[in-house]
């Protein structure tokens, strides 16, 4: 097993914590050195992370009812509601705000409409079109689970509850398919669970479980993170092949994507970290190292654009390179070989 370069991690550490940025020294203050996020020192760098230039850039586009407005839904990729909460979520946002109230409603709005309680059986993939609801083909309904499963996620990381989430709830276990995953794949053929809907649906549900004792969705959340665990977070069962480059690739922001860090992440999350089949994963994050002890962002998702516009955000989150630390993807990295026992800082 190899191990991270103790001296070079604890120097990416160290920039970490002297970042101008509130919200990369949160996630270092709070996943690599574990500090208690209720301690008055942390909640003072929440409240720095509310103040933040990059925060009030991303809720700036509010109406008079504080909605964020966007092209056309709460779905808008990357600037609408859905997604500005996801990121508030990650930064460290300070829960419980009530001006956000108006948002959340926006979201639970969209995402417990009518059109998710509507069922119709097909047979062909042509006979989906055209009609609101959610299809069922070979005994499987084929919905976009990850939205929901997201929403269920972030709302409760913001301190956003409301009865509503327990509608989130009931309608994620019952779109699982047979494997204990979510999948909205519409071919006929498709029988596996896909990893974009299955991992935020697991999260938002582990989540769910804890804070209200909920064993039905702890449950669905362990069954679910078989489907990772049994692929090692990103090789094919059948040949040991890589699923997808995209997965072993590193990514911030990720929205809905996936890869292997993430998948590291939520098995952190969930308690399943130590599995020996998450081994191959860590060991392929650890050499991705740079020499400054820092990783990089291979890929990236987004363009940066203040109008409101498809596949933007309203801030640059560091662009990639090979070669150049990004601040949020090392403090993600560090976080989970933290978890994992591959290293402890100094």
């Amino acid at each position: 097993m190899p191990a991270p370069d103790r001296e070079r991690s604890q120097s990416a550490l160290a920039a970490l914590l002297e970042s101008a940025e509130p919200s990369v020294r949160w996630k270092a203050r709070l996943g690599v050195l574990h500090e208690d996020p209720r301690s008055k020192a942390m909640r003072a760098l929440r409240e720095e992370v509310r103040q933040s230039a990059r925060v009030k850039t991303l809720l700036a586009h509010r109406n008079r009812r504080g909605q964020l407005v966007s092209k056309r839904s709460v779905y808008d990729k990357w600037q609408g509601a859905h997604w500005i909460l996801a990121t508030l979520a990650d930064l460290g946002y300070p829960d419980g705000d009530e001006s956000l109230v108006p948002v959340r409603e926006q979201i639970l709005d969209c995402w417990l409409g009518r059109e998710f309680y509507t069922e119709f059986h097909v047979e062909r993939k042509a006979a989906v079109y055209g009609k609101r609801g959610v299809p069922i083909m070979q005994g499987r309904h084929r919905r976009c689970a990850s939205q929901q499963g997201y929403a269920l996620y972030f709302l409760l990381a913001l301190g956003l509850e409301s009865e509503r989430i327990h509608d989130l709830v009931e309608r994620l276990l019952h779109w699982r398919w047979p494997d204990g995953g979510w999948n909205c794949d519409n071919e006929p053929s498709a029988a596996k669970s896909s990893f974009i809907h299955t991992i935020h649906s697991l999260r938002g549900l582990h989540r769910y479980g804890v804070r209200f004792q909920h064993a039905q969705a702890l449950e669905a959340a362990k069954v679910a993170s078989e489907i990772f665990l049994s692929r090692r977070l990103y090789k094919r069962k059948s040949n040991g092949a890589v699923i997808k480059a995209e997965f072993v690739k590193l990514h911030y922001p990720l929205y809905w994507h996936y890869d292997i860090l993430f998948g590291l992440k939520v098995m952190a999350e969930i308690g399943r970290l130590h599995d020996p089949r998450c081994e191959e994963a860590l060991d392929l994050l650890e050499r991705r190292q740079l020499p400054d002890g820092g990783w990089p962002a291979d890929g990236r998702y987004y363009s940066v654009s203040q109008d409101i516009k498809m596949n933007a955000d309203y801030v640059d989150w560091g662009g990639t390179s090979a070669s150049r630390m990004n601040p949020w993807v090392t403090a993600d990295a560090l976080s989970v070989l933290r978890s994992a026992g591959r290293w402890t800082p100094a």
